[in-house]
């Protein structure tokens, strides 16, 4: 199987993780203002625990955001430097999937509601079908809302939705239908490298995946502009 590296500093917690024959090792970092300098050890000590090294990865990936502007920018430019360098394939991952993929669906499926706080009281949310078998169904795809604006799309287990991430610290705001249409929620859940590796995997065995110049944050606002690693 493929061995992939995956990196995610869309929030406070910062995370790198390691794809190795099915298995997936991780590290965090709870220092969001230390996320630049972390980053390379992290990664360092997770390749020195599988024996591997740069050069015998298939390929990366990253949590593309949206999330924090400055770590969407922290995760694009330390991806790209490495696939600029091994020319190696690159998978994109929503961190929202990402987040929605913590959620345990038993032996069925769940329906979930990612909700990742955007600041200025608004939410960036979608939400998704939860299988089994850890794959996600997109109902509805990253967007930017207000508290007040939010909506479930029409599913058959309507009543027995999941909420995780912060932006559920705005319940009060959220509409009274949408919050009775959860059976729990998780606000303090975070997008992790571990879950964009497993959401990756599948896509770079597809040939889903785009090169180095082509890596960028998926910011949602419109009025955020990226530039990529200087001389490139």
């Amino acid at each position: 199987m493929a061995r992939l590296l995956a990196v995610d500093t869309s929030a406070q917690r910062g995370s790198v993780a390691l794809a190795v024959d099915g298995e997936v090792i991780v590290e965090h970092s709870d220092e969001p203002r230390s996320h630049t300098r972390l980053l390379e050890p992290m990664m360092n000590r997770l390749l020195a625990r599988a024996g591997l090294s740069l050069n015998d990865l298939d390929g990366l990936a990253y949590g593309r955001g949206p999330g924090s502007f400055t770590g969407l920018r922290i995760t694009a430019g330390f991806v790209q430097g490495i696939a600029w360098g091994l020319d190696c394939p690159v998978v994109p991952v929503s961190s929202l999937a990402a987040m929605a993929l913590s959620v345990s669906p038993g032996s069925g499926s769940v329906p979930v509601a990612s909700a990742l706080d955007a600041r200025m009281g608004e939410v960036y949310w979608s939400c998704y079908r939860v299988s089994a078998d850890r794959t996600l169904q997109v109902l509805v795809d990253d967007c930017l809302l207000l508290p007040g604006d939010l909506s479930l799309p029409s599913v058959a287990d309507h009543d027995s939705w999941v909420g995780v991430g912060t932006g559920w610290q705005y319940h009060e705001a959220i509409p009274e239908a949408l919050m009775s249409a959860m059976t729990s929620i998780d606000a303090d859940a975070m997008p992790d490298a571990a879950d964009v590796a497993r959401l990756a995997l599948p896509e770079l065995a597809r040939g889903n995946t785009v090169d180095a110049a082509a890596v960028q944050p998926s910011y949602i606002r419109d009025d955020v502009g990226w530039q990529k690693t200087p001389g490139r």
